[in-house]
This record gives C-alpha cells, structure tokens and sequence, in this order.
C-alpha cells in the first residue's frame, strides 16, 4: 500500500570495449539507478514510520474516547500512501472498519456544498450580497431591533447570519454570547455541531443549565439534534426556524449555525433550477465521489458502518434513529475517507493550479479557494483557537513569532459532530516549491463511529508526521 512503483535501472551499452571497461560501463550504468533506488527505499520506510506513529495515536484516541471504529486516510502530493480501518464499522455482526466504510461525515457536509456555492458563484449564477430572498422569497424578511436587515449567502457561509442552531431560546443564546463576550477578544459563540468535537478536544462537556435540552444516551443534547421527521424538500426543512427571530444583528457576531446552512441548499436549488441533492450528486460524480451520498434510510447503501453512543451506564448502545433531512447542506451526506481525501485533494490542486497550457484547470479557480479559505473576521473556529472560520472552512494562517518557538503552519480543516459520528477532513498546503506541479501537501481524513470524538488535532499531528516523512524525498 505504501510502495511506490520504482523506475527500471538504465540499459547496459551494447558494444563494451575489453573487460575493465565493461566493469566501469556497469558502474556508471547502475550508478544512478541504485542511488534513486534507495532514495524511495528511504522514503518508503519514512512514511511506514510516519503511519506506524499515527496508528498508535489513533489508537489512543480510539480507546480514550471508546469509540468502536475509527478509519483514516493520508495523502502526500495527491498520492494515497495510508489508509487503514481500526476496530469495527459493525460491532454486533463484528465487520471491521476499513477504507470503504461508509460513515456520516456531519459538518464537512458543509465544506461540500462551499464547493457547490462557489462554483455557481464563479460561473455567475450565485450573487454572494445578494439578498436570500431574491433566490428564496419564502424566507421572510428580517429585523432586528425594529431595523429592517439583511441576510446575505456571504454571511450564511460565514456563519455571520445571525440564525439560530439547534437551541430554540433565543435569550438563552443571547445570554450565553453576551457572557462569552465579556471573557473574549470580540463578540463570538459556537454551538453543538461545531463543538461536538471541540469540547472533546477541551475536555470538558456542556453544562446542563447553559440551555434546555434533552438527556439521550448519556449526553446532553437539543431536541433538533435528534430529528427524526421526513422532510420532502430544503423549502419544507426552514419550517424550523424561518419564522424565528435572530439572534444578533446579521455581520455583527458568530454564531455557528447548521439551520443557516439549509437555507443555503435553497439558494443553490434555485440558483442552479436543480434539486439540491440531485445537483450535490452530480457534483460528487464530476469529482469522482463514488461513494458519496446523502443518508437516506431506505436504500441499500454497501459498506454503510453502524453508528453508536453510550447509555448512562456508560454501556456501548445503537445510537438512537434520526433522519437528516432537515439538513442535507449542514450535516446529513455519507463519506469514505478515500472520498474524503479526493475532495480535499481538489480543492488544494485548485488552490495551487496556475494559468499554464501544460495543466489542466481545477474544479475551481485558485482565487475563489483562496477566497474560501481566507479567515473572515468576527469569526472563531472552535476547534483550534488558534484559527478562525472562513467560508464552509476553519483556517488557520502559518506564522511564527519567536526564533526557535512554535512555528504555526498554514492549515484549513473542517470537524463535524453528528448522532454516533465523528469527522475531520485537513488539509495542509505545501506553500513552497511552486515549479512542481499540484497538488502539493497533505490531506488527512479521518471518521469515527461515535459522537464526541474530538479528532482535529489528531489529524494536524498525522499530517505534520507525513510532512517531516515527505522531506526524504528532498
């Protein structure tokens, strides 16, 4: 799996001149050959040691948080040279985890449909300062404080729309951004979704009084987290929420919003004149996602993992039946991590392609990913705090103080958190060597079937692992 196909050692001259001659032909002949030879030996043996390392933190991840199985994939300059399942994707029939386990990927949904936006937007289809009514009238119009405002898709993508997420109480939601303001730089707050993983990562969990939710299987959770209606479209889904008041005034604060993002499969409905999901599968085909899906309960979906949680005696139980409809854009796809890392592998050869005759164009234009994946102020990633959200991505800018000190590298990823899932998809960009033609870095996924598990710091580790490996080849 981590071998790569070495080039043939160069031909011997035909026509050799006495035997001491021949012996140097052969010399200057193999020479080469070998030294390339044990030049990919080397590198070989780097990146076996790189997932041997990974392996074993993987591991400990995997048991800390007793999550049943947990599946990774790495790339190296749109190579795969790691993929691996560890424990079970199906613990009562005991079918291991393995690189085609088809698992819920929750929010990275949203960096999909940042990719459908983007591309509607760059063939002029999609007005980002726009309001959402000119694609959605059935969304109301908004105000805030007795003043008319507007939503834009620019700020849904940013989760700057001011639209609640799961939790129905908006003065709860405004007391609980209003104490965060007072211990923070600036006016941000993020909920259950995006700190699914965060909290895991921080060790801590929510408190029962921040805010009125229900006690299922051992956690704490808003209702909305487990809905298990049918939903026929994107238009029936913003029943939930459309006629709500906002929570801040749009563009002023952060709030981390998977509501916001099914009004965004609206706008991509209407501005392409698809259906939402049938214009998301056509995309998943066009970048060669052959097993990628929205989770659907009725079809027959091979490979489909089990999903889990734990009871209040901390006994391992099926997570409980919920139905994803409500959120095809924010949180309801299927993934594999080989998927996973073709889609991350995308964007980052788009983000590098340049105008040359000899390559081919990325799926998008390297201004609109940078665009993507430029922090957006006012915004926070959970995460890691030491990035911010851009638009359906967290970023995280390279750069280094002190000589000598930590060194902070360029990075984009997204976590998702769902009902017995765990997700994280990283991509960390070679900013060097330009002549060499992309994608140039590393691209790391990993999926767990269980909820709660924090997995970003996991990947960056993983991917700066292979990073190091990767100097071999220099």
């Amino acid at each position: 799996m981590l071998a790569r196909i070495a080039r043939p050692v160069r031909g011997l001259p035909r026509v050799l001149l006495g035997l001491g001659l021949a012996v140097a032909a052969v010399r200057v002949a193999e020479g080469p050959g070998e030294e390339e030879e044990q030049k990919r030996r080397k590198v070989r043996a780097a990146y076996s040691e790189a997932a041997a390392r990974s392996r074993e933190l993987l591991r400990r991840v995997k048991d800390e948080v007793g999550s049943p199985g947990i599946v990774v994939a790495v790339s190296v300059d749109g190579q795969a040279v790691w993929t691996e399942g560890l424990g079970f994707a199906d613990v009562e029939n005991r079918i291991p985890c393995s690189p085609d386990s088809v698992m819920r990927v929750a929010s990275i949904s949203k960096s999909f449909t940042m990719a459908a936006v983007a591309k509607l937007w760059e063939e002029g289809r999609l007005d980002l300062d726009a309001p959402v009514q000119k694609y959605v009238p059935e969304f109301p119009e908004k105000e805030f404080e007795d003043e008319k405002v507007t939503i834009t898709t620019r700020l849904l993508v940013s989760h700057l729309s001011g639209i609640r997420h799961y939790e129905k109480d908006i003065q709860k939601i405004r007391k609980k951004i209003g104490k965060k303001s007072s211990e923070l730089t600036g006016s941000v707050v993020s909920t259950t979704e995006e700190t699914e993983s965060a909290k895991a990562e921080e060790q801590h969990k929510p408190k029962p009084q921040d805010t009125a939710k229900s006690k299922r299987n051992g956690s704490l959770q808003p209702e909305e987290f487990y809905i298990k209606d049918k939903f026929n479209s994107v238009i029936e889904a913003l029943e939930l929420f459309k006629n709500d008041p906002l929570v801040f005034k749009p563009g002023s604060q952060f709030l981390y919003s998977t509501h916001a993002w099914t009004l965004l499969s609206a706008i991509v409905e209407r501005a392409s004149r698809r259906k939402f999901l049938d214009y998301m599968q056509q995309m998943f085909k066009d970048l060669g996602m052959v097993n990628t899906l929205p989770e659907e309960h009725e079809p027959i979906i091979y490979n489909r993992a089990r999903f889990y949680s734990f009871n209040d005696k901390k006994r391992l139980i099926n997570s409980p039946y919920v139905d994803n409809s409500c959120k095809w854009a924010g949180g309801g796809f299927l993934s594999t991590v080989t998927d996973l890392l073709r889609f991350g592998n995308v964007l980052l050869y788009s983000y590098q392609a340049k105008e040359m005759s000899t390559m081919l164009p990325g799926y998008l234009k390297p201004d609109t990913v940078s665009m993507m994946w430029r922090q957006v102020p006012n915004t926070e990633m959970s995460w890691d705090r030491d990035g911010k959200y851009g638009m359906g991505w967290g970023t995280v800018e390279g750069k280094q103080d002190y000589g000598q000190c930590k060194c902070q590298k360029h990075y984009v990823s997204h976590t998702g958190g769902a009902v017995g899932a765990s997700s994280v998809l990283l991509v960390l960009p070679e900013e060097d060597q330009q002549t060499v033609s992309p994608p140039r870095g590393i691209v790391v996924a990993i999926i767990a079937n269980m909820q709660g598990t924090g997995l970003n710091s996991a990947a960056l580790k993983i991917a700066l692992e292979f990073q190091k490996a990767k100097s071999a080849e220099s």
